[in-house]
């Protein structure tokens, strides 16, 4: 990995919560601690975990390697040490500054800008694409693989990349005869710069491409195939690595973050792991006392026993029938009774509820009676 200007700029150590003088043991631990905590997928409500999950990836792979490590704190004790006109490490690097660092590490030439380092082009990782899914609810609960068309860019087949019509190349630009960069001089000192005429790339299309408009690189769609682990929630994202847009320069590409939309169940809810159910239950139920059997998002029915004198809103509990858990088992089914009354008693039912008002002791009976006197002699 090529040093880069992030590096005088980011404390990596600082990143993983691990001090410089760290153990490759300490520094591997401290990232895979970090990693699972940060993960988007166990996030789903953090917009800023991927992004503190990118950044931990960014530091481990620059102090996680050994030689990449060495040429990082070399780096940052050159700039700590300061140079003339940097103020020190973190003072506000410039371009030259960076090529005076990187000339005392690998040899460049410092006087006369950058040594040749920056005619060299950045690698670039690609761009992430996003993509949504709709799912059942059962098909969240049991986990599943499916095709997505995802449109990304690819490279231009009528150039092969190049950008340039076919028949023709890039060319060198005449502007900084393809080195990517200018030299100003300011006094005495001489400052490299991108060339504007090419962007730093170095060569310039003079006949581009119909079909890319010189860009190299089209938009299609493409099949994408997504696992979704089981249990997921609303809204979680599940990440596709490599299959976004193609990094530049040689650099690696992008990601697809996928965001999983669980559709509503007519019957069932979810509670995080575990799963929720409202099951109607009679009076004469909620009074005596029964079992009632309800049925269960992993198949099947399963009997729950309503001890005499259950009020209606009470939940109860059956174990291990939820949403499938991250780190193993499943969650809990949850059933919330509620008292059902009848809209239209019949004559029967209505003798029948006013024989208990009667001999009800309760003081709401009581009212209620009082209430029903007052209506009848009315």
């Amino acid at each position: 990995m090529a040093p880069q200007r992030e590096w005088l700029e980011r404390d990596y150590y600082a990143v993983l919560g691990v001090p410089d003088s760290a153990s490759s043991d300490d520094i591997k631990r401290a990232y895979r601690r970090l990693a699972r905590e940060t993960h988007p997928d166990a996030n789903p409500d953090d917009p800023d975990a991927e992004r503190r999950f990118k950044d931990i990836g960014e530091a481990y792979a620059v102090v996680g390697d050994e030689a990449t490590r060495r040429e990082y704190d070399e780096l940052r004790r050159l700039g700590a040490a300061g140079f003339p006109g940097m103020g020190g490490f973190g003072g506000g690097f410039t371009e030259a500054d960076l090529g005076d660092l990187l000339g005392q590490m690998f040899g460049g030439g410092a006087a006369g800008g950058m040594g040749g380092f920056g005619a060299r082009r950045r690698a670039r990782r690609g761009r992430d694409r996003g993509a949504e899914l709709h799912v059942t609810f059962e098909d969240a609960l049991e986990g599943l693989s499916t095709t997505l068309t995802v449109p990304t860019a690819t490279a231009c087949e009528a150039c092969n990349g190049s950008g340039a019509a076919p028949g023709t190349s890039p060319v060198t630009c005449p502007t900084c005869a393809g080195r990517g960069q200018v030299t100003v001089d300011q006094g005495p000192f001489s400052f490299a710069q991108p060339c504007t005429g090419c962007g730093g790339r170095g060569q310039v299309i003079e006949q581009p491409c119909r079909a890319c408009r010189g860009a190299g690189r089209v938009t299609r769609p493409r099949p994408l195939t997504v696992r979704i682990p089981a249990g997921v929630r609303d809204g979680t994202v599940v990440r596709v690595a490599g299959r976004g847009e193609p990094g530049s320069d040689g650099g690696p590409p992008g990601d697809v973050l996928v965001t999983v939309r669980v559709e509503a169940h007519p019957l069932f809810g979810r509670r995080g792991d575990d799963v929720t159910l409202e099951a109607p239950i009679s009076f004469p139920e909620a009074a005596l006392g029964a079992r009632v059997t309800v049925p269960s998002p992993r198949g099947g029915t399963r009997t729950i026993r309503i001890p005499a004198g259950t009020a209606s809103g009470r939940t109860f509990r059956v174990r291990g029938q939820g949403a499938p858990r991250r780190r193993g088992g499943h969650g809990d089914l949850l059933v919330t009774v509620r008292v059902a009354v009848p809209e239209r008693p019949s004559a029967e039912q209505r003798r029948l509820i006013e024989l208990l008002a009667e001999t009800d002791p309760t003081p709401a009976a009581r009212e209620a009676r009082l209430l029903g006197r007052v209506r009848e002699e009315a």
